[in-house]
């Protein structure tokens, strides 16, 4: 009677085993069964919350889901991206981000980067532009490079902090060329197209997103923008290389936009999140939208977006490091030298 109760109850615990099993499987099969939170680790209006408000809407026709987006601002995104971290791996919280995360090792802010998630979809990127006032004394790249080696230190470039895209693209440049200028902090880009307009500042790196409206009504003017080629949003605007050719090492280089999840998340939910995401990407609209804000579409995943993701953090990291803008090399952190 023994043996046979004992048979009985190991019986019992595998049928209620494959029932687990058959409820997760329905459970995933019907994906999303709920709400999923979105996070954006930026404030409202923002690029990256715009291009995400936008995307969304598109993902939850193809996904026959409801994402609710959250703003959590703070620490260069960190505390949004650290949230996402904390929540259970079951699919529903999503991250909604920029490139930030890939500088936390390098600039101490963080032990993570995106190596530590799962990335869905990068959706596009930002190319930068170098941009002086409309009236500004210098007519091209050459000339403004020419006044920062006649005076150093003179020259005032607007910056936004450690990790920005105006700080690092100057050490982009610094690392193939010295560019001993002023640097004057502004909260973002915001704040330094209006000290540009102002002259209070006399040139600044920028997101072609941020200065486009601007440029178009003629009160900036762009010098360069960081690429090797021209690009279709901006004919007439030389690359960075025909002033720096030395720069092209370091090239594709611009801020993106992503989504990302745990790496726990069941593969049934990555995958469907992944191809609601491309399919979302890729609609007409979309398109449209991105390049009507001057940003190129990329729609990558898979190993494809983690190519993008390495040399990202390659070529800006060890740009930052050799213009003597880190105190340890990024070869410490396993980050391998472009």
């Amino acid at each position: 009677q023994q043996k046979a109760r004992s048979m009985i109850a190991k019986f019992a615990t595998r049928l209620t085993l494959l029932a687990s099993l058959c409820a997760a499987g329905t459970a995933f099969a019907e994906y999303p069964a709920r709400n999923i939170q979105a996070v954006v680790p930026w404030g409202a209006g923002g690029a990256t919350d715009t291009v995400m408000r936008t995307l969304i809407p598109h993902v939850e026709q193809v996904l026959d889901g409801k994402f609710i987006i959250t703003n959590r601002p703070g620490g260069t995104a960190a505390i949004g991206t650290n949230y996402v971290m904390q929540q259970r791996p079951d699919g529903y919280t999503v991250l909604l981000g920029a490139e930030n995360p890939q500088l936390y090792p390098v600039l101490e802010l963080a032990h993570f980067d995106y190596g530590d998630f799962e990335t869905i979809n990068i959706v596009g990127q930002n190319p930068a532009i170098i941009a002086v006032p409309a009236d500004s004394p210098y007519q091209t790249m050459e000339a403004l490079l020419a006044a920062v080696q006649a005076e150093p230190d003179t020259l005032r470039m607007g910056v936004s902090g450690p990790g920005s895209l105006p700080n690092s693209v100057h050490s982009l440049i610094s690392a193939v060329q010295e560019l001993k200028v002023r640097g004057v902090t502004y909260p973002g880009d915001g704040p330094g197209i209006t000290a540009l307009l102002g002259n209070h500042i006399d040139f600044m790196p920028l997101g072609l997103i941020a200065a486009q409206e601007m440029l178009k009504a003629g009160k900036l003017r762009a010098l360069a923008v960081v690429a090797s080629a021209e690009l279709e949003s901006l004919p007439g605007v030389p690359p960075i290389t025909q002033a720096i050719p030395s720069m092209e090492r370091y090239l594709p280089w611009g801020s993106f936009w992503g989504i990302w999840v745990r790496k726990e998340v069941p593969a049934e939910a990555r995958e469907r999140l992944s191809a609601a995401f491309a399919a979302a990407v890729a609609k007409e609209d979309f398109q449209k939208f991105l390049k009507g804000m001057g940003a190129q579409p990329l729609n990558l995943s898979g190993d494809e977006a983690g190519q993008y993701l390495d040399h990202w953090q390659s070529v800006t990291a060890w740009s930052m490091y050799e213009a003597g803008a880190l105190d340890q090399s990024p070869q410490v952190l396993g980050i391998a030298k472009p």
